[in-house]
């Protein structure tokens, strides 16, 4: 997979959480995803096309963090994954891929995106409707983790 890719997504999620929630992700290490179960208990998915490849873009939350994110972007304390708080999975899934799709663009890759969808759940899964390999990208904060995954088709 090209890294012109990869690393727009990383730099914009981690540019929105930190300005949205005030929220520090501590990046892990890359690896390839093998399976399509989810690393977290709620997760945005979007599909993105453009003149050169098709990919699609995660991004997965541990409960607890979903939950402080919410408190902290909304000011509600929500107990448990309900409709707000995924339609907020949603919309940072709307900033982090527009924010990338800006960064791509400045490379000169031209992207148009879908709109999201939201699943939540223990062990729900998540399925790339493209060919390429999938790269897993795990972040720690102390309220639990969020894991972003890519997959194009080149």
């Amino acid at each position: 997979m090209n890294v012109d890719f990869v690393n727009p997504f990383l730099s914009s999620l981690m540019n929105v959480l930190q300005t949205m929630a005030q929220l520090e992700l501590k990046p892990g290490k890359p690896k390839l995803k093998q399976d399509n179960i989810a690393r977290g208990d709620v997760s945005g998915l979007i599909g993105m096309v453009s003149p050169e490849t098709t990919g699609s873009f995660s991004i997965s939350f541990d409960e607890p963090l979903a939950l402080e994110i919410m408190k902290r972007m909304l000011g509600e304390a929500p107990t448990a994954i309900d409709s707000e708080v995924s339609d907020m999975v949603g919309e940072i899934t709307n900033m982090v891929t527009g924010g990338a799709k800006r960064l791509l663009a400045e490379k000169g890759y031209d992207f148009n995106m879908a709109t999201p969808i939201v699943v939540s759940g223990k062990a729900h899964t998540i399925s790339h409707k493209t060919d390429g390999k999938k790269v897993l990208m795990p972040f720690t904060t102390e309220y639990g983790n969020a894991t972003l995954e890519i997959c194009f088709d080149k």
